[in-house]
């Protein structure tokens, strides 16, 4: 059953519609041009999709200012973060045994430093500030002689707080550290010159830039060295294994080839217009970074109520919005972010994500600021926990 047209998204910090024109791009690679690339040196279809996947790989290699064959296609930013951080390590044992990242990092990375330290491998999981922040002077006195990879994202899931990455990645450069970067929430919306910015790897993904799901890459200097995770091919130079997913690779190029200044521009004006609203709500409080922050992710807390309370009834009037990370809603456990941030549990527990894209409008702000208004009024007429 299709959503209502008059429903409200506001999860696009989750996953992203997928652009018109980025579907008329790959439709060709579903019915026409339909072999897979490996079979290049086989015959004329297969050629005709491997010079799909190149001329993508050449678009995203532009747009990052890398060398095309530093464009490693994956399924996901999971699936990238993870060949990044334990691929790099397991190639690079010999140099070290130490990893550096934060307390408040999305699940994929944090999770593959855990296993890394089932492996033996030291991690230390930086703290932040209030805002989310990273300190670079506590990120400096981390890094050790046994330091051989630093992975902090550059944008919060939940919060949208910046990271200073030119500094941090300036920081391992320096000091002979490589330097990973999850750029999911960043690419399409902040300018990313690698040719300038001394990241050693970088993840994206295109289910947050209005291209397909189950289409991501990993930009990797070619000085780095991998060592593969899964076994049974020998593709994206022998680092992954499994067919190449011709359609989403040209969706990916395609989506960020479309993810203009002007598109997010329009997402600033409606974020600024959207908090203008929800800040006039009695008790409410913005989580994150005020002054470094990506405007499209707005996560606030609403004094005595909870997130999972307001986040259904906002469903009930046709309005998606989701509290804590999209991983993390399925759990009645706070927000781990907000909770590495020092905040308490009860705003932890209240905080609802609103995050916004180009296709949002201004009308829809109204209605979104009019419902969350009425919505904790009510929550908050009915709670036993009083002001």
């Amino acid at each position: 059953m299709a959503v209502d047209k008059d429903y409200i998204y506001l999860d696009n910090a989750a996953a992203t519609r997928t652009d018109d024109e980025v579907v008329k791009a790959m439709l060709p690679y579903f019915t026409e041009i339909y072999a897979v690339a490996s079979s290049q040196f086989s015959h004329q279809p297969g050629l005709e999709a491997s010079e799909a996947m190149n001329a993508a790989r050449e678009s995203i290699g532009q747009k990052f200012k890398v060398k095309p064959d530093e464009v490693i296609f994956t399924s996901d930013a999971a699936e990238s973060n993870n060949l990044a951080i334990k691929g790099f390590c397991l190639a690079n044992r010999q140099k070290g045994d130490h990893v550096v990242t934060m307390k408040t990092e999305v699940y994929s990375v944090l999770h593959s430093c855990r296993s890394l330290e089932e492996s033996g491998i030291r991690v230390t999981k930086l703290p932040v500030d209030s805002g989310g922040r990273l300190d670079p002077d506590d990120f400096r006195k981390a890094l050790t002689d046994k330091t051989i990879l630093a992975t902090i994202q550059w944008v919060n899931q939940e919060t949208g707080t910046i990271q200073p990455i030119e500094q941090l990645s300036a920081i391992c450069r320096e000091k002979g550290v490589a330097f990973h970067t999850d750029a999911s929430y960043a690419a399409g919306r902040i300018d990313i010159d690698l040719a300038k910015i001394p990241v050693d790897m970088l993840t994206l993904t295109a289910a947050l830039i209005h291209g397909p799901k189950g289409s991501a890459c990993l930009v990797r200097r070619k000085s780095v060295k991998l060592k593969k995770l899964t076994d049974g091919g020998f593709n994206e130079f022998d680092l992954r294994a499994g067919v190449e997913n011709i359609p989403g690779i040209v969706g990916l190029a395609k989506a960020l080839e479309i993810m203009t200044s002007e598109r997010f521009d329009k997402v600033k004006k409606l974020d600024a217009q959207l908090w203008n609203g929800l800040s006039g709500v009695e008790d409410s409080v913005l989580n994150g970074s005020p002054e470094h922050r990506l405007p499209g992710i707005l996560n606030v807390s609403y004094d005595r109520v909870e997130g999972e309370s307001v986040i259904l009834h906002l469903d009930m009037k046709g309005i998606a919005v989701i509290t804590g990370s999209a991983c993390f809603s399925r759990s009645l456990e706070p927000s781990y972010v907000l909770m590495s941030m020092g905040h308490s549990h009860e705003r932890a527990h209240g905080s609802i994500r609103y995050s916004l894209s180009h296709g949002n409008t201004a009308e829809q702000m109204d209605r979104v600021v009019a419902a969350t208004k009425e919505v904790v009024e009510r929550l908050r007429r009915i709670t036993p926990v009083k002001k």
